[in-house]
C-alpha cells in the first residue's frame, strides 16, 4: 500500500511553519517538504508564518499552497524571511502568540531553527502552543542530531575558499587567514580546514597560543614552504584572553556580535615572524545561496519528518539525523546544550598543521 493509501482517514489540520535566527541553505527545501507531504498525504492547510516568531506576535502570515514552494529547492534563504525575535522578551509576548495562532485557526507550529528558537518553542508548550522543532544551524551545534542542514553548504564554501586561498598565498609568500562562522564550536572551521589542507586551525573549544601559531609558520619556512593557510572560527580566543567582539550590541536572545580574531592574528602574526599576512572573513557567503545536494537531501527529509510528527501528536519533539535514520528527540533535551567539536578529529587534523 503506498503512503496516500495509508493515510487515507487522518484528520486534516491547519499547521504553521516559521524560520527564526540565522538563515541557512536548505529551510525552503523543509518548507517545501512540509507543504507538499502536508497537502498531498494530510489533506492539511498550511500557513507561513512571517519572520520568525515576530511573525506571529504581529499577524503576519501568507498562504502556503503547492504553487507557493514550486522551485524552491534549490534557493537559498528563506521565503518566508527570519528575526531573531524572543517572544518572552514582549509584555504578554507568549500569550499573544497562543491568542494569536488561535484567532487564525492553526492548530500546530513546525519552528525551524536553531538553540533560540527551539528554545521559545519548547516553552511555548507550556502555554498550550503544540511545537514540532526542526533543527537549522549552520554551525551543526545542536545536540541530539549529528548533522543540521546547511552546514555541510557551509563547509564546502569555506573549503572552496581555502582552495582558491592556496594558489594566491604561495604566489606572494604570505600567510592567509580564513576567518569563518563558529561563535561558540569550531565544526565549520575544523572540517573545511582539514578538507582544504589549511596549516593551522583555530576553533573555539581550544584556546590558541599565538607563539605556536607563529612557530608552525616558522617550521614550514625551514622546510622552504614560505606561504600558509589559517583558518579560524569567529569565536576561537587567545589562551587567558577573551572573544574578539565586532559590536557590543546584544541581541534578544543576549548574543554579543562577535567577529575580527582574523585581523588580530594577521597583525600578531606579522608582529612576531615579519611575514606579510593577509585577512579574508568569509562572513555571510557562508550562508547564501544554493544549498548543497546533501543538505537538499538532510532538510527534506526533516521536513516530511515534521509533518508526520505533528500527525503522530508528538509536540515538544524535535527531528534529528543519527546515524542514518531521522528520529525525533525531546526539545528539553536539546535546548540550552551544546555540541562541541570533536576532539579526536582535531586531534587528526592537527598532524597536518606546520
Amino acid at each position: 500500500m503506498g503512503v496516500q493509501g495509508k493515510l487515507e482517514g487522518k484528520s486534516k489540520m491547519k499547521v504553521g511553519v516559521l524560520s527564526g535566527g540565522g538563515d541557512a541553505p536548505g529551510i525552503n527545501a523543509v518548507i517545501r517538504a512540509v507543504v507538499r507531504k502536508g497537502i498531498q498525504c494530510y489533506n492539511d492547510e498550511v500557513v507561513g508564518i512571517r519572520d520568525g516568531w515576530r511573525g506571529l506576535l504581529e499577524n503576519k502570515f501568507q498562504k502556503l499552497d503547492l504553487d507557493a514552494v514550486s522551485g524552491i529547492l534549490p534557493r537559498g534563504g528563506s521565503i518566508l524571511g527570519t528575526s531573531r525575535t524572543n517572544p518572552f522578551k514582549r509584555e504578554k509576548g507568549p500569550e499573544t502568540l497562543v491568542e494569536n495562532a488561535k484567532a487564525v485557526g492553526i492548530e500546530a507550529i513546525i519552528a525551524i531553527g536553531g538553540d533560540d528558537t527551539l528554545s521559545v518553542a519548547h516553552k511555548m508548550g507550556d502555554f498550550g502552543l503544540k511545537c514540532v522543532g526542526v533543527p537549522k544551524t549552520i554551525d551543526n551545534d545542536l545536540v541530539g542530531t549529528d548533522y543540521t542542514f546547511g552546514f555541510n553548504t557551509a563547509v564546502t564554501i569555506a573549503t572552496e575558499a581555502l582552495d582558491k586561498l592556496h594558489s594566491t598565498a604561495e604566489a606572494h609568500n604570505r600567510v592567509i587567514i580564513l576567518e569563518v562562522m563558529g561563535r561558540y564550536t569550531g565544526h565549520i572551521a575544523l572540517e573545511a580546514g582539514l578538507a582544504g589542507g589549511a596549516d593551522v586551525i583555530l576553533i573555539p573549544e581550544k584556546p590558541f597560543d599565538i607563539e605556536e601559531v607563529c612557530e608552525y609558520i616558522r617550521s614550514r619556512q625551514k622546510r622552504g614552504r614560505n606561504f600558509s593557510l589559517i583558518v579560524v572560527a569567529e569565536g576561537a580566543k587567545p589562551k587567558g584572553g577573551k572573544e574578539i567582539v565586532y559590536s557590543e550590541s546584544i541581541d534578544e536572545f543576549g548574543h554579543i556580535s562577535l567577529g575580527g580574531v582574523g585581523y588580530y592574528l594577521g597583525r600578531e602574526i606579522e608582529k612576531y615572524t615579519g611575514i606579510e599576512t593577509r585577512v579574508v572573513v568569509l562572513g555571510h557567503l557562508q550562508r547564501g545561496g544554493s544549498p548543497t545536494p546533501f543538505d537538499r537531501i538532510l532538510a527534506t527529509r526533516f521536513g516530511v519528518a515534521a509533518i508526520d510528527l505533528v500527525h503522530e501528536g508528538k509536540f515538544g519533539f524535535m527531528v534529528a539525523l543519527q546515524g542514518n535514520k531521522i528520529v525525533s528527540v525531546p526539545l528539553k533535551d536539546v535546548v540550552g546544550k551544546r555540541k562541541t567539536v570533536d576532539l579526536e578529529l582535531y586531534k587528526i587534523a592537527s598532524v597536518f598543521f606546520g
